[in-house]
C-alpha cells in the first residue's frame, strides 16, 4: 500500500462529522486516576480531537503521536501547550507500527488510524502491557471498506494502473474479533459498531470527504502523473454521484465504524 501524504486543511473540511465518532468513543472510556493521568493519542492528525482529551481530563499529561509532519505542524500550532487545568498537551513524531510506550499509561487511544496499520492487533499485547492497572486501550476504526465509496475507489484505481495504492481487504476486524483478542490479553472489553448517516453539503461532497482520508494513497501515487490523476478523479466523481445521489437536503453518506474500549484488570 502506498504511504499517503496528508493535507490537514482537506482533512478538516469535514471536521464536525469526523469528530463525532471520537466523542462517542470517549463517552465510553471509564474515569482515569486522579492527579495527572498519562494519555497517548496514536494517529492524532491535526490535533483537533486530541484537544477533546484535555477538555475531559484537564490535569492530564497528553501526547499526540503522528507520522505526518504536516499534521504535526498543524497540531502544534493550534493545540500544543499547557492546559487550563494544569495539564500539558504536546505532540511528537511516531509511527504506530513501531511505537512503544516509554512509561506506563492510563489511556492509549486511537481514532481512525489503525486501519492504516497492517496486523495492528499484534501490537495490542505491547500496548496493554504498558497500561497501568485499570488503564484503558480505546480505538475507533472505519468499517466501510465494502461501501460503494471504497469499492469504486479500488476498482477505478486498478483500472488506472494504481494497483498497489490501496489495502482494504483485511484492514479492520469485526467488533467480535477485537473483543476476542483483547479478552485473551486479560482485558474487560466493550466492542460495538455504529453506522452514521452523514448529511454532506456542497458539490461532490463524498469525493471531497475521501480526498481527506481514504483517497490519499491514490492521490499520492498519482502525484507525478497529473493526467492520469485527473482522469481517475473524473471517473470516480461520476461514479460517486450515481452511488450517492444528492437530495434537496444534501447528500446522505452512510459510514460504518467499529469501536473498542478495553480495560486492563486491576
Amino acid at each position: 500500500m502506498t504511504t499517503p501524504t496528508w493535507d490537514p486543511a482537506q482533512y478538516l473540511r469535514h471536521a464536525g462529522h469526523r469528530a463525532r465518532p471520537f466523542a462517542d468513543l470517549l463517552a465510553r472510556v471509564p474515569g482515569l486516576p486522579a492527579g495527572r493521568p498519562r494519555i497517548a493519542d496514536l494517529g492524532c492528525g491535526p490535533g483537533n480531537v486530541t484537544a477533546l482529551l484535555a477538555a475531559r481530563w484537564p490535569t492530564a499529561r497528553i501526547t499526540g503521536y503522528d507520522n505526518s509532519p504536516d499534521m504535526l505542524d498543524r497540531a502544534r500550532t493550534e493545540h500544543e501547550g499547557p492546559t487550563p487545568g494544569g495539564g500539558l498537551l504536546d505532540f511528537a513524531h511516531a509511527d504506530a507500527r513501531t511505537w512503544t510506550p516509554a512509561e506506563p499509561h492510563d489511556l492509549i487511544i486511537s481514532n481512525a488510524t489503525l486501519q492504516w496499520v497492517p496486523g495492528h492487533t499484534g501490537l495490542f499485547a505491547r500496548w496493554t502491557e504498558s497500561l497501568t492497572p485499570g488503564g484503558t486501550l480505546a480505538l475507533q476504526v472505519p468499517g466501510n471498506f465494502d461501501a460503494p465509496s471504497h469499492r469504486l475507489m479500488r476498482d477505478l484505481a486498478a483500472r488506472h494502473g494504481v494497483t498497489d495504492a490501496l489495502r482494504h481487504d483485511d484492514a479492520v476486524l469485526t467488533p467480535a474479533a477485537y473483543l476476542e483478542r483483547l479478552c485473551a490479553l486479560g482485558c474487560t472489553v466493550d466492542a460495538w459498531e455504529t453506522t452514521y448517516t452523514h448529511l454532506l453539503q456542497g458539490e461532490d461532497p463524498v469525493l471531497d470527504w475521501v480526498k481527506g482520508t481514504g483517497l490519499r494513497p491514490v492521490l499520492t501515487a498519482l502525484a507525478d502523473d497529473p493526467e492520469t490523476r485527473d482522469a481517475f478523479l473524473d471517473d470516480y466523481r461520476a461514479a460517486l454521484r450515481e452511488a450517492y445521489p444528492a437530495t434537496d437536503h444534501g447528500t446522505p453518506f452512510p459510514f460504518r465504524r467499529v469501536f473498542v474500549v478495553a480495560r486492563k484488570r486491576d
